[in-house]
């Protein structure tokens, strides 16, 4: 057979390969480095935290249950201000271990605020589970965790326990991507990570 011949038929047979990119072909691995990579999954968790007059309500929470149980806060019964119930009202403050463990995790421009956040947790990826693919759409399936970034993420989220997640993707013509709202059943990853559920 001539090498004109040889060329005339691989020729097209590489153009087709050259523009197909890794991004063509929805894999584990793809949503995996898409889901990693997105802001809704990087953004850390934050624990919010308010000092000062609150409703029993509040101080009774699971949240502020686990501040008294490490010893982080203490509060003392007050009167309720105006449109604050039920009575009665607790007044709280940070204790000295409270401080050391608070001090270095709050931002300076949040010092001496009675209500401030501290990033508390991460979350990573453990596995994609299943992909699902439907013409231009597909879910994919993934199973993730809570890595706590110190002392306060460690009270509050723990590593051992996976959340299962679906989340939805579309392919452009650039390749697959993560949906950035709602698509028919799909759901975006911020709210497929808001709507975890415990991973058996």
């Amino acid at each position: 057979m001539p090498k004109r011949s040889i060329v005339a038929l691989c020729l097209p047979l590489w153009l087709l390969l050259c523009a197909c990119s890794p991004r063509n072909f929805i894999t584990r691995r793809l949503a995996a480095d898409l889901i990693v990579s997105s802001d809704a999954f990087r953004a850390p968790q934050l624990f919010l935290l308010r000092t000062g007059v609150i409703s029993n309500k509040d101080y009774l929470s699971p949240d502020y249950l686990v501040l008294q149980h490490h010893g982080w806060i203490s509060g003392t019964r007050t009167a309720c201000p105006a449109g604050l119930a039920p009575w009665p009202c607790w007044d709280v403050v940070l204790t000295p271990m409270g401080v050391d463990t608070f001090q270095a995790l709050i931002p300076e421009v949040d010092r001496g605020k009675q209500y401030f956040s501290v990033p508390a947790a991460r979350r990573e990826l453990v596995a994609i589970t299943g992909i699902i693919k439907q013409g231009k759409l597909a879910d994919v399936e993934f199973n993730w965790k809570w890595v706590p970034l110190n002392e306060v993420g460690a009270a509050f989220y723990s590593g051992d326990l996976a959340y299962k997640s679906t989340t939805s993707f579309r392919d452009y013509d650039d390749g697959w991507r993560l949906v950035a709202s709602p698509v028919h059943s799909g759901q975006t990853l911020d709210d497929a990570l808001k709507n975890a559920e415990p991973a058996l």
